[in-house]
């Protein structure tokens, strides 16, 4: 019996199946940019969850990235994730090994389309729980704005991002599931040594951080699950994230669109 993800999120049998079940695949995400398999794994006795199962062979390499660490970067994201006590980030374990080989392995979120959490609007139509992030034209030439909601727990989401340097957060990267608990995915572009920051998230840029935010990231270091975070990164890759950290709690803001790097991603979604 395939059962909701949900019902299993926070169990320690999830992250074990992750990390060591038997994988059954049920197909592959053919839009993904790198190879990304939806299979199924046994969490109980005759009971079995979804899951993302994404196998360092399939990465397509990138220029800016060193090769085969995308899928460490997906585990780190998780592991930082916990450490800062934000569950925004599916269950995520390393495999070392898979009907692909080892790779990293993320429970399936069973998503809701609507209400959704990043939208294209017309312009001056904000509705109310909705932040405009900035306008163009759709591929009609008509003029539009892109929106994000205006919550906290998109806040926690950018926030996140900022501290690990999240290159590619797309509006179809962030999903809600049906329980209304918001969701981040797709992190194996993160924890550069350079400033990469690309997201939707704009909405806050330069406005203060929510001391709640904040007090997590104080000491980190420090915080049980940081070494496993370091365990997948570069030395110069864990020192960039800590000066990220310093910065933020100096600035008490959220980050602004960086000049010298493009601040928004494409495709949107």
């Amino acid at each position: 019996m395939i059962q909701s993800t949900r019902e299993w999120i926070g169990a320690g049998e999830l992250l074990a199946a992750l990390a060591g079940g038997e994988l059954e695949i049920e197909g592959r995400l053919a839009r993904a940019s790198n190879a990304t398999l939806r299979c199924v794994v046994p969490v109980a006795p005759g009971v079995e969850v979804r899951c993302v199962y994404k196998p360092v062979r399939g990465e397509r390499p990138l220029w800016d990235f060193p090769d085969g660490t995308l899928c460490h970067r997906e585990v780190a994201a998780h592991d930082l994730a916990v450490t800062l006590g934000w569950p925004i980030v599916p269950p995520t374990a390393w495999r070392d090994d898979g009907p692909a080989g080892p790779g990293m392995c993320q429970a399936w979120i069973d998503e809701v389309d609507e209400p959704g959490l990043v939208a294209i609007a017309p312009i001056d139509v904000v509705p109310a729980g909705w932040i405009e992030v900035f306008q163009g034209e759709d591929a009609s030439g008509n003029p539009v704005a892109l929106l994000h909601r205006d919550t906290l727990a998109l806040q926690q989401v950018a926030l996140l991002d900022a501290v690990m340097n999240n290159a590619d957060r797309k509006g179809g990267h962030l999903l809600q599931d049906v329980d209304g608990r918001v969701w981040g995915i797709d992190h194996g572009v993160t924890f550069s040594d350079e400033d990469k920051l690309r997201t939707v998230l704009w909405g806050w840029a330069e406005q203060p951080l929510p001391d709640e935010l904040l007090a997590p990231l104080a000491g980190v270091e420090r915080r049980d699950g940081f070494d496993r975070v370091c365990s997948w990164l570069a030395p110069p890759e864990v020192e960039a994230l800590l000066d990220r950290v310093e910065r933020i709690l100096r600035e008490r803001t959220f980050p602004a669109p960086s000049h010298g790097w493009p601040s928004i991603p494409w495709p949107v979604f």
